[in-house]
């Protein structure tokens, strides 16, 4: 190689390893922690400063689903992304997928980074787990920030309603999944991430997605779900979507406080598909959670 090439290509090397090094969102390793069960957990860490923020995914996603959020939350926080048991790249090791075992591997991923001080951010079935997680790490948790859930805790779900939404995914979970993931989309929804969405969670393992789907469903028809914040007497925000109602006045009746920001024209994946909107208001809801310690 002559010595002209040699300098261009250090001089291309040494911008990389500048870039890479300077930007406060550069990819991390995956790293992995074993939850209470000895299930490992997959979990990735960007940025520095505190409360952490720990972002975690719904029903049949991942932390591939917070991709548009981490430019602009690395910045000034610690982020944090992790994927629940039986999801991503986490361990499957689980015969029965809950709520309480998925608070579980939030707590784990919580104590792996060493935070103090942590914002719990949930979509969809995440809102649930982060309450759980919250129950189980008292005193280190400042508020909860749910994305396009908590609409009402203490909706009455039935075991006949629920029947009917699970049996189709039990009888062919590929085209139940996109069935039940479609309603959640709207007409503004890009076709990609459209397609993307709706192929990828259908790609999900059936027995786990039944019985996660199952235990949350439960915690309604039980009235757990809102009986839990009975322990967790911590602000709870919301960042929602405007799909369907969100009841704010049945939610303070169970939570120690509740604010819900509307997102109009926003379909439950807002978080991908309007990030624009999603950020800053996530970002203010992070800002009241903060103001409150």
């Amino acid at each position: 190689m002559k010595p002209a090439s040699v300098k261009t290509l250090t001089c291309w090397l040494f911008l990389l390893l500048f870039i890479v090094s300077a930007s406060p969102a550069a990819a991390q390793w995956p790293r992995m922690t074993p939850s209470k069960d000895g299930v490992p957990i997959s979990y990735e860490v960007y940025g520095n400063g505190e409360p952490t923020l720990v972002f975690v995914h719904g029903w049949s996603c991942d932390a591939r689903y917070w991709q548009k959020q981490i430019d602009h939350f690395s910045k000034k926080n610690r982020m944090v992304l992790l994927d629940l048991a039986g999801h991503g790249h986490s361990g499957m090791g689980r015969s029965q997928y809950t709520m309480k075992a998925f608070g579980e591997d939030v707590k784990a991923v919580v104590e792996a980074v060493g935070s103090k001080e942590v914002i719990l951010i949930g979509h969809s079935m995440g809102g649930p787990v982060i309450a759980e997680a919250a129950r189980l790490m008292p005193g280190r948790v400042l508020g909860l920030i749910g994305v396009d859930t908590f609409g009402n805790v203490a909706y009455p779900l039935t075991p006949e309603i629920v029947t009917g939404m699970v049996s189709p995914l039990e009888e062919d979970f590929q085209a139940g999944s996109r069935q039940f993931v479609t309603p959640m989309l709207v007409p503004d929804t890009p076709a990609p991430l459209r397609e993307w969405i709706l192929s990828d969670m259908a790609a999900a393992p059936p027995a786990v997605a039944l019985s996660a789907l199952k235990d949350m469903m439960g915690l309604f028809i039980t009235g757990e779900s809102a009986a839990i914040f009975k322990e967790v007497r911590l602000p709870v925000m919301a960042v929602n979507a405007d799909l369907w109602p969100i009841d704010v006045e049945n939610n303070r009746k169970h939570m120690a406080s509740f604010e819900a920001t509307i997102i109009k024209g926003a379909d439950h994946f807002l978080m991908l598909a309007r990030p624009e909107v999603f950020n800053p208001a996530l970002e203010e809801a992070v800002g009241k959670i903060v103001k409150r310690k």
